[in-house]
């Protein structure tokens, strides 16, 4: 397959060039013009924007080539160009280890983006967690052990929202429990976890969606795809300490088995719940995972969910929405994330949001009847997931709302995007 060549420039290189066009073409080769004035945010956008508008010619394979690529420039581009059935047709360029560097990054991202592309009935959720176990293990066989947890087990061993969001489907819900040990020594403390939700298909529950609503949702697994991309690509870039992987996978059905509204979920750590709305699963199944990531007594824990239409609201789909309730690690985050090229919006977060969701039958509800959670429905989210984190771990919570586009945009191609992976792998390194 032919390559087009694509440079970088600031200077016109040929006369005869458009006035006032950003990609101009000489021959076979692409040339892409930015202002020498402009600035390092600017001009990764145009980057990425150009990247777009090339792709969107039927291009399919691009090599870049000359002196002016940066590692950032490279990276925006790839990610304006990549496609689905094309994640990984850039070819970089620069010294070796960049060069590896990039490929190494970019196969990892288009892993990720490739599940949140599969349809629910490629995608369901125990083949989730065996596409993951696969992928991370083969990146170091020796140090990596997995568990799943299904079906009638998740009752048992009282993971309970897993296991009612997951029971109204012929597929059975389940835990991935996943540990990345570099030290072969079972003794090492876990520094971090990880905790995602997987939900493969979200129907909305009894608490049905509309159609337009519905369309998209094979993209609900987004938070699982993040963080063991996240994972992938820390181990890739030399992590040495202990992680644990907690992927909360289900599909949310209509069923004469399915939960339904006014039901009442108890959990391990004895907080009782009430069903407002099923389709504010997502909280559900997080719960479960932040149970058991705080039993490790690990210092960090991280969640990542596609989990409120709030969210996407706030941030427009242009960035991924962060809470903590510690302010020094949110000031941490907004750093790395301005680093790696994916930007987040802190959304307002304190302990009393955790009884934004008042119950007259349990310790909380699920979420409001009102329509979207209500106000703030992506902090009264925040808040109720921060019951289920013990005090003694940092907490961060991300609400991907820029990890998936329906349709395409002047900037990313249709589905999903990946953005939060580098974010979070640095979080771990």
């Amino acid at each position: 397959m032919s390559f087009t060549t694509v440079y970088l420039t600031s200077e016109n290189q040929a006369s005869g060039w458009q006035e006032n066009k950003q990609e101009q073409f000489v021959g076979n080769d692409i040339y892409i013009l930015l202002a020498s004035d402009t600035t390092v945010e600017d001009m990764l956008r145009k980057v990425q924007q150009s990247a777009r508008k090339i792709e969107q010619l039927g291009i399919e394979q691009i090599q870049l080539a000359g002196n002016n690529w940066s590692e950032q420039t490279q990276w925006a581009f790839a990610m304006g160009f990549t496609a689905v059935n094309k994640l990984t047709n850039v070819q970089f360029c620069g010294e070796a280890k960049l060069i590896q560097r990039l490929d190494d990054k970019l196969a990892i991202y288009a892993w990720s983006r490739n599940l949140m592309n599969q349809t629910p009935a490629q995608l369901f959720p125990e083949q989730l967690a065996k596409l993951t176990v696969e992928f991370i293990s083969a990146l170091d066989p020796n140090h990596v052990s997995s568990t799943i947890i299904k079906g009638e087990d998740l009752a048992k061993q009282g993971y309970t929202g897993i296991y009612n969001v997951g029971k109204g489907s012929e597929h059975a819900p389940c835990l991935l429990v996943l540990d990345y040990n570099p030290s072969g020594d079972d003794a090492t403390p876990v520094s971090a976890c990880l905790v995602g939700k997987g939900i493969t298909f979200d129907s909305g529950g009894y608490s049905i969606k509309p159609s337009a609503s519905m369309f998209d949702m094979k993209c609900d697994m987004g938070g699982a795809a993040v963080v063991a991309g996240a994972l992938a690509l820390a181990i890739k870039q030399g992590l040495t300490s202990r992680v644990k992987l907690f992927l909360c996978c289900a599909e949310n059905m209509v069923s004469d088995k399915a939960f339904r509204l006014g039901d009442i979920l108890t959990y391990k750590n004895d907080v009782t719940v009430e069903i407002a709305n099923t389709d504010a699963e997502g909280r559900l199944v997080l719960a479960d995972g932040l149970i058991a990531a705080s039993e490790t007594k690990a210092p960090l824990i991280i969640d990542a969910a596609t989990l409120t239409g709030a969210a996407l609201l706030a941030t427009g789909g242009e960035y991924n929405a962060v809470f903590s309730l510690e302010p020094s690690l949110v000031d941490k985050v907004e750093l790395i994330s301005k680093q790696q090229q994916e930007p987040v919006l802190q959304l307002p977060l304190a302990l009393w949001h955790q009884g934004k969701c008042p119950s007259a039958f349990a310790d909380t509800a699920n979420s409001n009847i009102q329509k979207g959670g209500g106000l703030g429905g992506a902090s009264n989210a925040a808040g109720f997931l921060s019951r289920f984190v013990d005090d003694h771990s940092s907490w961060l919570h991300f609400d991907l709302s820029a990890v998936y586009n329906g349709q395409r945009n002047g900037l990313w191609a249709a589905g999903g995007t990946g953005r939060g992976i580098s974010v979070i792998a640095e979080l771990l390194k």
